[in-house]
This record gives structure tokens, sequence and C-alpha cells, in this order.
């Protein structure tokens, strides 16, 4: 059975080159389901780990630890600037308080085949993550650690592995500083020659 065509410009990222999603330290949201539930989190606490692995704050009391917690999966995505609105939103409203969080929120969710978590739309990028279980730190410092299993990104964003802001500013990276404050992804600074090892 052929797999179902990815959205329009979505394409999927090698893993070796997933780490460049978000090693530029964007803050990011984090999506989960279980159970018929589902839930979307932002995050200003993720990081890459190395080439395949990634870690990620979640509070206890945060409705979207508990899907991660049952399903063992989550995804982490990179909004866009002008998702700074939704981000904010979704930062600052619980699914416990408000069972129709999402549909208040107006966060658009679509699937990937394979991907057990849901995806928000709009994002630049998105990256699968199973939870590399670690429960010390978890239940310590609300640190979870997750193995990237794909990774996509929208090519009008990140094409040839390499972030495209400059061509397209609309699609800069947050970075939440406090109190409701966003900047967005600067101006790159290139050095030569260009070593696309990393």
């Amino acid at each position: 059975m052929p797999s179902a065509p990815l959205p329009p410009f979505i394409a999927p990222v090698p893993l070796p080159k997933a780490v460049r999603l978000l090693n530029h330290g964007p803050t990011v949201l984090v999506s989960a389901r279980s159970g018929g539930r589902q839930n979307v989190m932002a995050a200003a606490w993720a990081c890459v780990l190395d080439f395949d692995k990634l870690s990620v704050v979640i509070d206890k009391g945060a409705a979207t630890r508990a899907l991660i917690e049952e399903s063992g999966h989550f995804v982490i995505q990179v909004p866009t600037a002008a998702q700074a609105p939704l981000v904010r939103w979704l930062g600052t409203h619980s699914l416990h308080a408000d069972a129709q969080k999402l549909a208040h929120s107006g966060a658009r969710l679509f699937d990937l085949p394979g991907c057990p978590a849901p995806l928000v739309a709009g994002c630049s990028a998105w990256l699968a993550c199973r939870v590399l279980p670690e429960k010390r730190n978890e239940l310590l410092y609300d640190l979870f650690m997750g193995e990237i299993t794909a990774a996509w990104a929208d090519e009008r964003a990140f094409r040839q592995g390499r972030w495209q802001f400059e061509s397209a500013p609309e699609w800069r990276s947050l970075h939440y500083v406090a109190g409701g404050q966003f900047y967005a992804t600067g101006a790159s600074i290139q050095t030569e020659p260009v070593d696309d090892s990393d």
C-alpha cells in the first residue's frame, strides 16, 4: 500500500541533518496523543543532545506530560514568527482548565504516517521522538529525553540541510525571553568555507 503524500511544501529531513532544525535554540511546541486525547504546549527549554537525541523540560503539572508518559512519544515543532500569538496562547492555557483548549486556540493539527503524535500546521519543522526513559531526570528535573525517529521541514523555510531565513523572513523562528516577549531569529553570519558536515 503506497504511503499517503505529504502536505504541500513539507519534505522529510534526513535524520543526520535533523538536529539542524533545533540547534539554534528556538522556542518549540510539544504535542502528544494517548487514548484518544491530545494536546500541544509551548516549551522554551528544548535542545539537541547529539545527532539523534534531544531534551525538553516538561513540568509535572502539564497535561501534555501525562500523554507523553502514557504513549512514549511526542513531537517537537518549530513555530514561526507569525505564530507568536498561538505559541503564547498554548503556553498560558492548560488542558486541565479548558477541555477544549485546542479548539479555542485555533491550532490546526495533522497526522503523518508512522508518527503517533499530532503535528501543528503552519510550523516550519517537526521532529518525531520516542521517549528515552530516564525516570530520575524526569522526576527530579522534569527533563525528558527523546530519540528523533523522523523529521520534516517546510521547504520554504528549510531546504538542502539549511535554514533559509534570509530569503523567507516570515518563517523565522521564535526565542522567548519572558513576560510575553519573543525575539525572532536574526541575520546569518556566514564563515568560509561552508562546511556541510556538521
